[in-house]
């Protein structure tokens, strides 16, 4: 029995949807423990696509799955995702999932909070998914959040819904936007309550049980290290943390149950929205990555800015995050390019930096220090053993490897599932 925790090492989009669903595979249980519906994994099983941005990628699979409290959940997303999938044939009922009854709810409110900052001052931008993610952490930590389980307790619902609107309201005047009516979100939550109800529970029961069990229990986290609240590029980061720890917190699982950190990373990197990318190319090749990996999100659609691999922020996304070891996915997108680089190190103000500094300004300022390799002319598309890549490929992996400090636990080499090749299994431990 081993349990493993999934996390970016990127800015998110690290292709984990099909590493989580390699691995859900070999679960027994799968839990989400923070972010929400901003999240995106696109499954392909069988040559069908799936699109999940709040359920753990485990219901695909009909594992038993679980959405933990660090979750914030829209139970109209919720229940949009789970027709979809449903119609795709996929079972979604309470016995196959769990839904922490203590997780935050996002509301209208929040989405319409999200908008007006977005849309206040171009300058101000932070390049949220505009899904309320944000707000409804606030409130949450504001302790004046509504959560799962107060759907189930009408009588006192409408009081919270007053001392939330009382922040709210405020914020909306000052924005110059008209009060939300306390009776119209009422009236919408009790409509909304019986889609989600049924799953809500306590998961930290269902998990502990699992474990106790001798199970496999799979952690997916959403988003990546450098958009952790506090680890992350701030001011353009989400409103969680990201890093493997939150597994724990996010779960209701003690941190002594957790046996192996599988940290995901591109063969180069990308981001979306707005925030400092040293190792950006705003050029042919960056358009080339682009184009080939099929760079745009799963959520919103926006295509996903594209640059060099930078072993500086993985290193460092490796330390913070107790990184045992890498996924390396789309390597088969740098086949065929002359030379490819590496970030290695920074400049800042003509001084060399060994890490990402913490200041805005200075994350701005930073310009990247490469080290170039020979690109292969072979494909790696597909191959699932060492002896199938070209030599130059196996050398760039391994040197991956020695600048982030960590080992190449997985290598993916295609969308399909089964196009892996596997040095070490996360489900045996450390």
């Amino acid at each position: 029995m081993a349990n493993v925790v999934v996390v970016g090492a990127q800015w998110g989009d690290e292709g984990k949807g099909k590493i989580v669903d390699w691995l859900s595979h070999r679960a027994d249980v799968v839990a989400r423990f923070q972010g929400g519906h901003n999240a995106g994994h696109t499954l392909t099983v069988d040559g069908e696509v799936y699109k999940l941005s709040l359920m753990p990628s485990g219901v695909v699979r009909g594992k038993l799955s679980v959405i933990g409290n660090g979750v914030v959940i829209d139970p109209w997303a919720f229940a949009t995702e789970m027709d979809r999938l449903r119609g795709q044939g996929v079972k979604v009922t309470p016995e196959t999932l769990t839904v922490s009854e203590t997780a935050t709810l996002i509301l209208p409110v929040h989405r319409e909070l999200d908008e007006l900052r977005e849309d206040r001052n171009s300058a101000a931008r932070i390049g949220t998914t505009r899904r309320g993610i944000g707000p409804a952490y606030e409130d949450k930590v504001g302790r004046r959040a509504i959560r799962v389980g107060d759907l189930a307790d009408p009588d006192n619902l409408e009081a919270k819904i007053a001392n939330l609107l009382h922040h709210h309201n405020a914020l909306r005047r000052g924005h110059g936007s008209p009060e939300a009516d306390a009776g119209e979100l009422l009236e919408a939550l009790k409509e909304i309550a019986p889609r989600i109800l049924p799953f809500a529970g306590p998961a930290w029961r269902t998990l502990d049980e699992a474990i106790l069990a001798g199970k496999n229990v799979l952690f997916e986290g959403a988003q990546g290290v450098w958009l952790d609240i506090d680890h992350g590029t701030y001011p353009f980061v989400t409103s969680s943390n990201t890093v493997a720890g939150q597994a724990s917190a996010g779960s209701g699982v003690g941190p002594g149950d957790i046996n192996f950190v599988l940290g995901i990373a591109k063969a180069y990197t990308t981001r979306v929205g707005e925030g400092p990318f040293p190792s950006e190319l705003d050029d042919d090749i960056g358009r080339k990555i682009g184009e080939r990996g099929a760079e745009f999100g799963t959520v919103t659609g926006r295509q996903r800015r594209c640059g060099w691999f930078d072993a500086v922020m993985a290193r460092q996304a490796a330390a913070i995050s107790g990184i045992d070891g890498l996924a390396l996915t789309k390597l088969d997108v740098l086949d065929g390019f002359a030379e490819i680089k590496v970030c290695v190190g920074y400049k800042l103000n003509g001084n060399p930096v060994r890490r990402f500094p913490p200041a805005q300004g200075d994350q701005a300022k930073l310009e990247p220090v490469y080290e170039t390799f020979e690109g292969w002319k072979g494909s790696t598309r597909g191959a699932r053993s060492w002896a199938e890549l070209p030599a130059a490929a196996v050398k760039y992996v391994r040197r991956v490897e020695e600048l982030v400090g960590r080992p190449v636990a997985m290598l993916s080499t295609s969308p399909e599932r089964e196009d892996v090749i596997l040095m070490r299994d996360p489900f045996r431990g450390r």
